[in-house]
C-alpha cells in the first residue's frame, strides 16, 4: 500500500476570458500543496473589501477513493453569514490535505469501530484518539472511510506521516502553515490555532518515534517532547480532534484516559465475519472451514490475503485440504502453522521488542491455555515486576490479549504467535 497518494488539485474558473486570465494571475505559477491554501485566502482577503465581490470557494469531493479538491470563482458573502468555527452547523467545504495518506483501497465495512470514532468525535467531543494495532491491519483504511464521513463536520483536515521523524517544532509549523496561513495577526501556537479552527489533524506512524529494543512507547532522546504536546492536546480546551496512528499505544495515553475525558484509544484487532470477503475474492471453497481459517491467521486482512494466495497455489482452492493436511510433527511441539510469507511480516514486528519483552513472550509460548498474573507461575525467569512491565508492554503493542475465564482474567498469545516465538529460540 502505497505511502504517498497525490493530492489532485483542479481548478473551475468562469467562462469569461478576462476573469480566467486574472485568476491565473492570482494564484501564480509556484502554486504547491502547501501555499495551496494561503493562495486562495489572501485572494478571498483582497476580496472582502467589496460586499459583492468574487472570491474562490475550495469543494472537496471523493473520486475513486482520493479526496480531490476543486476551487469555484463564486461571490462573496457578507461576513454576517459566516459560522464561527466551533458551530454545529455542517461546515460546507473544508479543506483537505492527505497527500501522506495510503491510497484508500479495499476496505472491509468496520461498522463497530466507525460508530465508536463517530460517536467519540461527534458527539464527546473527544479531542485525542489513540488508534493501535499490528502492522498492515486497517488503521489507515478505516481512518480514511471516517473521514469520507465526517469531513464536513471540520474547516480543516490534514493527515501527516512522522515515519521521517520530523522534531515537533518542524510539525508544527508545517501544521499552522496549513491550517492558518498568511494571517495579518497569526495566532501564536498551534493550540491557539485548534481554537480558532475546527480542525481533524492524523498523524501517522507515531511508532516512528519511539525506541525500538524498549519497551512500548519510550520516546526517542530527541523526540519526548511530542509527549508532552499530545498531552497538551488532551488537556488543553479546543474544538479539534487529533487522531494517533500507531503499532504501539502511547504510553501517556493509559494515563490520559483515566484523568481526562477527552481521550481515548482503540485497539483495531482483525476481522471477523468480515474477513470473508478476501477469501470469496482469491475464489477459495469450502466456506463452512473460513471461519476456522479466519481465526487462526487472527483475522488480519493482509495474512489472510497471503494464505489465501498459498492455498490458491497449493491446495486448489480448497480450504479444508490447507486445514487438514498433516503437519510435520516434532516432539513436544502443537502442531504446526503454516506462516510462509506471513513469517517476514512477524519479524518486522517482533524487532522492535525489548529483550525483557522477549523473554516474556517466549516464556508465555510454553505456557498451556491461558496466564493467571496473579497465581503462582511456574518456570519464571524474572521477578514479578519484570514480568507485569512486560506484559504491559506486550498489551500496548497488541501482541498479548486478556481474557475472562471465571472470575478472572487471563493473559492469552495467539497459537500465531506461540509458533513463532518456540521456532526463534
Amino acid at each position: 500500500m502505497g505511502r504517498h497518494s497525490t493530492l489532485k488539485i483542479s481548478i473551475t474558473v468562469p467562462h469569461n476570458i478576462e476573469k480566467r486570465c486574472k485568476l491565473r494571475e492570482k494564484l501564480g505559477d509556484d502554486l504547491k500543496k502547501y501555499n495551496f491554501r494561503s493562495k486562495v485566502e489572501k485572494i478571498n482577503r483582497a476580496s472582502q473589501s467589496s460586499q459583492y465581490g468574487h472570491c474562490l470557494q475550495v469543494d472537496t469531493v471523493n473520486v475513486g477513493g482520493q479526496f480531490i479538491q476543486t476551487i469555484k470563482d463564486v461571490q462573496n458573502r457578507s461576513p454576517s453569514e459566516s459560522s464561527p468555527p466551533n458551530s454545529t452547523t455542517q461546515h460546507p467545504s473544508p479543506i483537505i490535505d492527505l497527500t501522506d495518506a495510503p491510497e484508500l483501497t479495499d476496505f472491509y465495512n468496520r461498522t463497530t469501530e466507525r460508530s465508536t470514532l463517530k460517536q467519540w468525535i461527534l458527539k464527546d467531543k473527544t479531542r485525542l484518539i489513540a488508534i493501535y494495532g499490528l502492522s498492515e491491519i486497517g488503521k489507515s483504511t478505516l481512518t480514511l472511510k471516517l473521514i469520507e464521513e465526517i469531513q464536513r463536520e471540520f474547516d480543516a483536515i490534514i493527515w501527516r506521516s512522522l515515519s521521517h521523524t520530523p522534531t515537533l517544532s518542524t510539525l508544527q509549523t508545517e501544521l499552522k502553515e496549513f491550517l492558518a496561513p498568511s494571517q495579518p495577526n497569526p495566532l501564536p501556537t498551534l493550540l491557539d490555532t485548534f481554537r480558532h479552527t475546527r480542525c481533524l489533524v492524523i498523524l501517522d506512524d507515531v511508532q516512528s518515534l519511539f525506541q525500538p529494543g524498549k519497551l512500548a512507547g519510550e520516546y526517542l532522546s530527541d523526540y519526548k517532547d511530542y509527549g508532552q504536546f499530545f498531552k497538551q492536546i488532551a488537556r488543553t480546551l479546543h474544538y479539534s480532534c487529533v487522531i494517533l496512528l500507531s503499532w504501539e499505544k502511547p504510553r501517556e495515553i493509559d494515563t490520559l484516559e483515566e484523568t481526562h475525558r477527552y481521550t481515548r484509544s482503540l485497539h483495531l484487532k482483525g476481522l471477523e465475519s468480515e474477513a470473508e470477503e478476501i477469501l470469496r475474492k482469491a475464489e477459495l471453497v469450502d466456506e463452512e472451514n473460513w471461519p476456522e481459517l479466519i481465526e487462526l491467521y487472527q483475522g488480519h486482512p493482509v495474512w489472510l490475503t497471503i494464505i489465501a494466495a498459498t492455498i490458491r497455489e497449493l491446495c486448489d482452492g480448497q480450504v479444508s485440504r490447507f486445514l487438514a493436511d498433516p503437519p510435520l510433527e516434532k516432539q513436544g511441539q502443537r502442531e504446526e502453522i503454516y506462516l510462509g510469507d506471513v513469517k517476514p511480516i512477524l519479524e518486522t514486528q517482533l524487532e522492535r521488542l525489548s529483550d525483557l519483552e522477549k523473554r516474556v513472550m517466549v516464556w508465555l509460548a510454553r505456557q498451556e491455555g491461558g496466564i493467571d498474573l496473579v497465581a503462582k507461575l511456574p518456570d519464571r525467569e524474572f521477578s514479578k515486576s519484570q514480568l507485569w512491565d512486560g506484559m504491559r508492554s506486550l498489551g500496548r503493542r497488541g501482541l498479548v490479549e486478556k481474557q475472562l475465564a471465571g472470575e478472572r482474567s487471563h493473559f492469552v498469545l495467539h497459537p500465531l504467535w506461540q509458533q513463532h516465538c518456540l521456532e526463534l529460540q
